[in-house]
């Protein structure tokens, strides 16, 4: 596999992780899944995301998600795989074991659990990146890990070689323009790589200079993304925001788990692995536990927004 593009540009969809009824990784179905995007023109895969289930899953089980991940993607695309959990010493681990699998990068987000400082991050991820010398890529997820990661630290850790790129699911989109015209102007734009984490408004994070986007929903229509980006890099803007808008329908799918019953991981991951599983993709739509399985009105109303969008 040649060095991992810097910066890294497109569509590079957080895999979701098949399971079996019992809860182990579907290996075969996690193949067909890795195939299936990657058939569709992606740009990267990123193992052990948020959609992939990451903070659900073993030790063993996510050993196994990696291992397999790139060996189905054979050199065709680049993996980065999720190093994701509460403290410096726990993500080395996984960090460490997802380059003897062969990750191309990994990505990681700032320690959680306790409150943490800046100088804190920073040292964090200084000890990430020397641990396997891979490129690493800070996800920033304040939802999940209550930190903003903050903009000072990104461009100070962009400007010395420790971070490859950001995956901004911080859904803060004037703090993310403001850190894209920033490196634009420090002329760190030409190596450090921009993904945005929203699935809605991919048109026009590009527009701003954002280098890609990591979108949960990439699962389900990689073409779609694939067209969105396409249409973006070529400034054919109308067509752009003409597949946003039926890519925004269509993310319309997490919503359809009862409030009453469910979270909304509950529903969203469900939703995507059942629209997995009704489009032939992967063999199981169960969730780990203990999230709460879809009930079958949720499903057909899955299957409603596929017909809907041109799906299945």
């Amino acid at each position: 596999m040649p060095p991992l593009a810097s910066p890294l540009r497109g569509v590079v969809p957080p895999l979701c992780t098949p399971l079996t009824p019992e809860g182990e990784v579907d290996t075969v179905s996690l193949r067909a899944l890795t195939d299936h995007v990657i058939r569709a023109g992606v740009h990267g895969v990123f193992v052990l995301g948020s959609s992939g289930e990451a903070a659900y899953l073993s030790d063993a089980r996510r050993r196994t998600a990696v291992a397999t991940v790139v060996e189905a993607a054979a050199g065709r695309v680049p993996v980065l795989a999720g190093a994701i959990d509460m403290t410096t010493a726990r993500v080395l681990d996984h960090a460490r074991v997802a380059a003897a699998e062969g990750a191309d990068g990994l990505v990681a987000t700032v320690p959680f659990y306790t409150a943490t400082h800046p100088v804190e991050i920073a040292d964090h991820f200084r000890r990430l990146r020397d641990g396997t010398g891979l490129p690493l890529f800070a996800y920033d997820i304040p939802s999940a890990v209550h930190t903003k990661l903050p903009a000072a630290t990104v461009l100070a850790l962009a400007e010395d070689g420790t971070l490859a790129g950001l995956k901004d699911s911080s859904g803060a989109d004037g703090p993310l323009r403001r850190l894209v015209v920033e490196l634009r102007r420090r002329d760190l734009d030409r190596t450090f790589s921009v993904l945005t984490g929203s699935e809605l408004a991919v048109d026009g994070a590009l527009l701003a200079g954002a280098h890609g986007v990591v979108p949960g929903l990439g699962n389900v229509d990689p073409h779609g993304y694939v067209r969105l980006y396409e249409h973006a890099r070529a400034g054919r803007w109308t067509q752009a925001a003409a597949e946003q808008d039926r890519l925004a329908a269509l993310y319309s799918i997490v919503d359809v788990g009862e409030e009453s019953l469910m979270g909304r991981s509950s529903s969203a991951l469900g939703a995507f692995k059942a629209a997995l599983h009704l489009l032939g993709v992967i063999a199981c739509s169960a969730t780990a536990a203990p999230q709460v399985p879809l009930d079958d009105t949720a499903v057909k109303h899955v299957q409603g927004l596929l017909s809907a969008a041109g799906l299945g």
